[in-house]
């Protein structure tokens, strides 16, 4: 059995670019970064930053293309798939992408947006209510919270 599985969560590192295909289904390609952080044998701490490149076809390329912008965080599930082409001047070139099956929002810069969905009055294209001196509307229905227990838990009474 074999696995080609790609899970990536990061920040874009540009806005999206959308195409056609021939065949009319669009494709949106852009840049997720991702970072890690670790400390090495002097105690020291290190930093790491790879990008990735990611395309989407269809429907979610048409979706990613409209709400994604640079800076965001997204979550991408897909596989890994590395193309290869002759330039102009008959060199081959390589560039491995992730082909996303799935793409998920994150929150955005502004804050969180209720599980990462988007709706088209969301976008910041102009000034919103509350810079213009009027009290902000909120149309969505209230989310639920969660309940904790009002008991303090005891440390000696955890079993492990």
């Amino acid at each position: 059995m074999y696995l080609n599985k790609a899970l990536i969560i990061g920040n874009l590192t540009r806005d999206p670019e959308m195409k056609a295909l021939p065949s009319g289904m669009q494709v949106c390609s852009f840049s997720v970064a991702t970072n890690r952080v670790w400390k090495d044998k002097n105690g020291a701490k290190q930093e790491s930053s790879d990008f990735h490149n990611i395309v989407v076809f269809g429907r979610q390329a048409e979706t990613a293309g409209q709400y994604l912008k640079k800076g965001q965080s997204v979550l991408i599930e897909g596989r890994i798939q590395t193309r290869s082409w002759d330039d102009k001047d008959g060199q081959k070139k390589y560039r491995t992408e992730i082909i996303a099956d799935r793409v998920q929002f994150g929150p955005k810069a502004g804050g969180f947006t209720g599980g990462g969905s988007s709706s088209a009055g969301a976008s910041s294209g102009g000034a919103s209510a509350s810079s213009a001196g009027q009290a902000p509307q909120n149309d969505a229905p209230p989310m639920d919270s969660i309940q904790y227990p009002e008991e303090q838990i005891n440390p000696d009474d955890i079993p492990f």
